[in-house]
């Protein structure tokens, strides 16, 4: 055994022991627990504990803050408990017994959306830009733009409107392609649906307004006729 065999021990114990814990884990500096009764462990007792700095429940699981050490610490409480510790992803799942149906579904949602941050991110960041050097007036006394008075940025504003037409017009591809991912089905099944969304048969959202109704367009399959929504 290590050096935490003791407060191992101790920490099963105040835990709820072998039986109380579904799940382990850790991370960089927590132990993640997916405790049967929560109710049962004694968190003052935990707190208490020299090698504990903290401790606090999160989407189900109880977290037991040890520090930079938590990898040999976990390595000893395995062996003390006599159980297999497991990925962070099942602890995940088997937290979702401790969760109720209000946070489930925000977990749902956070899962589906997390994929989409950086992309999402990234374009805001293209749009910002190309606002400040194709809408701020700062030059020539507040007549001009930078994009008015360069041909580099002007090339510039029109390169990255690439880019952020494809994040943004084109997210629905993504956003099905993670639910689909999600809920354990066939992901290019899901980037076929978002493709479909934004297919260019569909009529674009900013100009439902101004095409006329005998313009819209329409699938006729004789007995009767659909017409599409248009694009998201």
């Amino acid at each position: 055994m290590g050096q935490y065999e003791q407060d191992s021990k101790e920490l099963l114990r105040l835990v709820g022991g072998r039986e109380n814990i579904a799940a382990v884990s850790h991370c960089m500096t927590r132990m993640r627990f997916v405790l049967g009764d929560p109710g049962k462990a004694d968190v003052k007792g935990i707190e208490a504990m020299k090698v504990v700095k903290g401790s606090f429940t999160q989407a189900g699981q109880f977290q037991v803050i040890i520090g930079n050490t938590v990898a040999e610490f976990y390595n000893d409480f395995v062996k003390v408990a006599g159980i297999e510790g497991v990925s962070k992803d099942a602890v995940k799942q088997a937290a979702q017994q401790n969760q109720n149906v209000l946070q489930r579904a925000v977990a749902v949602i956070a899962e589906i959306f997390a994929p989409l941050i950086p992309a999402i991110i990234c374009g805001g960041l293209i749009l910002g830009f190309r606002n400040c050097i194709d809408q701020l007036a700062l030059f020539e006394n507040g007549t001009k733009t930078l994009v008015q008075i360069s041909q580099f940025w002007a090339g510039m504003d029109s390169f990255l409107w690439l880019i952020g037409e494809a994040v943004f017009h084109m997210l629905p591809v993504g956003i099905c392609w993670s639910v689909v991912k999600k809920m354990g089905g066939t992901q290019m099944l899901g980037i076929v649906l978002g493709l479909t969304l934004v297919s260019g048969q569909l009529l674009n959202a900013y100009a439902v307004a101004t095409t006329p109704a005998d313009k819209m367009p329409f699938w006729d399959f004789g007995y009767f006729t659909v017409h599409p929504l248009f694009q998201p």
